[in-house]
């Protein structure tokens, strides 16, 4: 997975390319423990990723914790079909906001 970042003020994006699994996601998590200080509005642009497995979805749910707890906010930005699904499924599309 390659993970590319903006940061502008308190806003940040995160564009996500190849599959965000159980190998990866430790990677995702560790960047964000790194940058989200500060962050409070959080996008996470899904365009040209493949996959998202359980222990990504666990690592976006921590995060959206930790950015509601501090009065920030998470947005997930060109959610493909199949993520989309996933989401729906597991009920965490009406948690997320997207676009």
């Amino acid at each position: 997975m390659k993970l590319n970042t903006e940061k502008n003020s308190n806003e940040m994006t995160v564009k996500l390319s190849g599959e965000l699994n159980t190998l990866t996601a430790p990677e995702l998590s560790a960047l964000l423990d790194k940058e989200l200080g500060g962050v409070q509005k959080l996008t996470l642009d899904f365009a040209e990723c493949d996959y998202v497995s359980s222990a990504g979805l666990r690592v976006l749910l921590a995060t959206f914790k930790q950015l509601k707890a501090s009065g920030g906010s998470m947005i997930l930005s060109n959610v493909g079909e199949n993520f989309m699904d996933v989401l729906s499924n597991t009920g965490l599309d009406a948690v997320f906001d997207m676009q």
